[in-house]
């Protein structure tokens, strides 16, 4: 008897949810396909009310914004930078070591010559690290750095990396 009342209260709140909806056909308005679904008729009215206030085609004239004309050059580091804050640029690859603590090493004795440079470990070769010195938008601007460099680490070399833009010379 217990489940004999829930299912007629089951399917009569079926019934009355059956009889407020109706079967409504929309089209599409980019391609045209037909798209079928259920509506209740009031939902349908609001619906139809706000479409009728989108309505851009009202004869008011539209007005096209006016261009801005900008000169053919190649854009300043500044410009870059507030585009994209890492991008290819350069670093010296100072040398390739087996170790880890080889890197480690390096790297303390790097930084203790070489105070200006920012140096970090490029593990990304396993089991091979690298030491990585500086951040240049050209290899020329790595140039004079590569220079002083050579002088104690004559394996350096130019190579490209992607840097921070604010770290870059």
């Amino acid at each position: 008897m217990n489940n004999l009342l829930k299912l007629f209260i089951i399917s009569t709140l079926f019934c009355f949810y059956q009889i407020d909806a109706q079967y409504i056909v929309k089209k599409d308005t980019l391609s045209g396909t037909e798209l079928s679904f259920a509506l209740d008729e009031r939902v349908n009215d609001a619906l139809e009310k706000i479409e009728d206030n989108c309505n851009r085609n009202s004869g008011a004239p539209t007005k096209t914004p006016t261009k801005v004309l900008v000169a053919n050059r190649e854009l300043t580091n500044a410009e870059i930078c507030r585009k994209n804050p890492k991008i290819m640029g350069f670093k010296i690859q100072v040398v390739v070591v087996k170790s880890n603590e080889e890197a480690r090493k390096i790297a303390t004795e790097f930084r203790n010559n070489f105070r200006s440079l920012k140096v970090e470990t490029d593990a990304s070769l396993r089991p091979n690290y690298k030491i990585l010195a500086g951040s240049y938008f050209s290899k020329q601007s790595a140039s004079d750095d590569l220079r002083n460099v050579k002088k104690v680490y004559p394996s350096a070399t130019v190579i490209p990396y992607a840097v921070f833009c604010v770290e870059a010379k």
